[in-house]
C-alpha cells in the first residue's frame, strides 16, 4: 500500500538524509510484505514478534512486526543500540 501526497519534500522543509531514511524503510517494509527479507521470530517475552535487520546507508536498523490474520503489524524501528530493551518495554505497556 502506498501513500502520496501532493506537499513535496522542499515544502516540507524535509532533508535529503531523511527522505534517504523513509525510501531504505520503505524498501524493507516491502521486503517483508513480499516474504524476501531474512528476519527471526524472538523468543521469551517477544515470542510472535519478528526482526529484521537491514542498513540505511551505513547504519544497521531494526524493524519489529507481528503476523495478523490481515498483513502485517509494525511495532518499532531503530537503531541497534538499546533495541531489544525499548522494544520489551513498549510490548509490556501494551
Amino acid at each position: 500500500m502506498e501513500c502520496k501526497s501532493s506537499i513535496t519534500a522542499k515544502e516540507q522543509n524535509i532533508s535529503s538524509e531523511a527522505l534517504n531514511e523513509k525510501a531504505g524503510l520503505d524498501k524493507e517494509i516491502k521486503k517483508i510484505i513480499d516474504g524476501n527479507s531474512a528476519c527471526e521470530e524472538k523468543k521469551g517475552d517477544l515470542k510472535g514478534v519478528f526482526v529484521s535487520k537491514f542498513k540505511i546507508g551505513t547504519a544497521l536498523y531494526l524493524l519489529s512486526y507481528r503476523i495478523v490474520s490481515d498483513g502485517i503489524e509494525l511495532i518499532t524501528v531503530g537503531p541497534h543500540e538499546n533495541y531489544y530493551r525499548d522494544l520489551k518495554s513498549y510490548m509490556k505497556n501494551m
